[in-house]
């Protein structure tokens, strides 16, 4: 167990400037943003900030899905805040683990519950997908990032990316899959076996099935973020 004298405490922990520009890891597990203009954060995940910054909850009509947001929405991880000014912003979400991805004119579906900033060039939208509405009580949200730009996006642990081809399709645990190329459209299909073995509340009765030729994102740690209907 590490022991410090306070000054020595104060040195070990304090923030650095690590010169990486808009979006910065001051650590494995906080982000920095450095703003000068206009990013999105998901709400709840701003820490501290520094500077005049302030903070405008997405509105009714934002890029025309607040509706749908305010609506259907189940929980907190789809939504999102405005933050605009001139200052530092750290933002961390439940102590995960955060990855910087730099977008090219590229387009990445990101789980709602994982989406943590991106800048304000990213153009996005939320989609819910229906086909599971019977399936899972409050469906399922994610987001879709395109354009070029920095997100930041949170796992529990260290991610891990599985290549799809065609020859190669991937089942996922929707409560484990973390985001998916813009090149791929999962389906959801219902394993009856492990269904009645294990009762309906079993996660692994229900798996996003990716085929065609692109990535899936995981993470080691199933986090709930719809329960199955019973």
């Amino acid at each position: 167990m590490a022991r410090y004298t306070l000054n020595e405490f104060i040195e070990q922990t304090r923030q650095k400037d690590h010169g990486q520009g808009l979006f910065e890891l001051e650590s494995s597990r906080m982000l920095e943003v450095n703003l000068n203009g206009q990013v999105w954060t998901k709400m709840g995940s701003m820490v501290a900030y520094l500077g005049d910054v302030r903070f405008t909850r997405e509105g009714i009509l934002e890029h025309g899905v607040g509706k749908l947001l305010k609506r259907a929405v189940s929980g907190e991880g789809t939504r999102l805040t405005k933050a605009e000014g001139k200052g530092r912003i750290y933002l961390a979400d439940d102590g995960k683990k955060v990855s910087i991805i730099n977008l090219q004119n590229e387009t990445i579906y990101v789980n709602g519950n994982d989406i943590l900033a991106f800048e304000e060039s990213i153009e996005w939208d939320i989609k819910l997908m229906r086909k599971i509405a019977g399936l899972m009580a409050g469906g399922l949200f994610n987001v879709r990032l395109s354009g070029t730009g920095m997100i930041a996006l949170t796992t529990h642990y260290d991610p891990m990316t599985l290549r799809v081809t065609p020859a190669q399709p991937v089942s996922c645990d929707p409560n484990a899959t973390v985001a998916w190329s813009g090149t791929l459209q999962p389906e959801f299909k219902t394993d009856v076996t492990l269904k009645t073995f294990f009762g309906r509340g079993s996660g692994e009765s229900i798996q996003m099935l990716f085929q065609g030729d692109g990535f899936v994102v995981i993470q080691p740690r199933e986090e709930i973020y719809f329960q199955q209907s019973q």
